[in-house]
């Protein structure tokens, strides 16, 4: 009688899992990876130096996080 408890429980866990999508570590993976920060086509103003990021959506409209001699900062697009 116990077993059968543990089982329908452990079955109840499973199917609870498959219903929300499956492992955290699973779904986890399935993440895209942020987008690569690329060299900056201009050379930056010097006060952007103060200004770092680490990934594009830090920085405001119109602006890419792009890689230069001080680091990663936000660059105007246009």
């Amino acid at each position: 009688m116990r077993t059968q408890a543990l089982l329908s429980i452990l079955l109840l866990c499973v199917l609870l899992l498959q219903a929300r999508g499956g492992q955290r570590s699973q779904r986890m993976s399935q993440k895209q990876p942020p987008p690569e920060i690329k060299q900056c086509e201009k050379r930056p103003k010097i006060y952007l130096c103060t200004i770092p990021c680490t990934d594009h959506r830090e920085c405001q409209a119109n602006n890419i996080c792009c890689s230069t001699f001080c680091g990663n900062v936000c660059m105007n697009i246009l």
